[in-house]
């Protein structure tokens, strides 16, 4: 059974991409919201979240809240995908509790590849 990727991303450009990318290998489900991902996640059960920093209404950061204070949630490694790439970033979104970041657009496949590969190899 492939792993399960949760992608939380307004843009539907980018939600192909991801898809494009990521096809084959993983089990994709797809929130073009964070309140569709507050919804939704519990049940579709992802082994890691790709979550968008820019969200419309429910922010990224906010969605993440929700998802650490969610006691079967608390522990799922939650990926910054967002095009918030300025000197500081980084850090401050990792400081804020994402297990990891990798910005937008995604130049490098390999990048977000490689995030998804480790997060699931911690959580086995």
């Amino acid at each position: 059974m492939s792993a399960r990727i949760a992608v939380v991303e307004d843009n539907a450009d980018n939600r192909l991409l991801v898809q494009a990318i990521l096809d084959g290998a993983y089990d994709i489900v797809e929130f073009d919201s964070g309140a569709a991902a507050v919804a939704g996640l519990e049940a579709a059960a992802p082994d890691v979240v790709l979550l968008d920093i820019s969200l419309p209404g429910m922010d990224g950061t906010e969605v993440l809240r929700w998802i650490r204070s969610h006691e079967r949630l608390r522990d799922l490694p939650v990926i910054a995908l967002t095009a918030h790439a300025m000197a500081g970033d980084r850090e401050k979104y990792l400081a804020a509790g994402f297990n990891d970041y990798v910005t937008k657009p995604i130049v490098d496949e390999n990048v977000l590849v490689a995030a998804i590969r480790r997060w699931l190899a911690a959580g086995s």
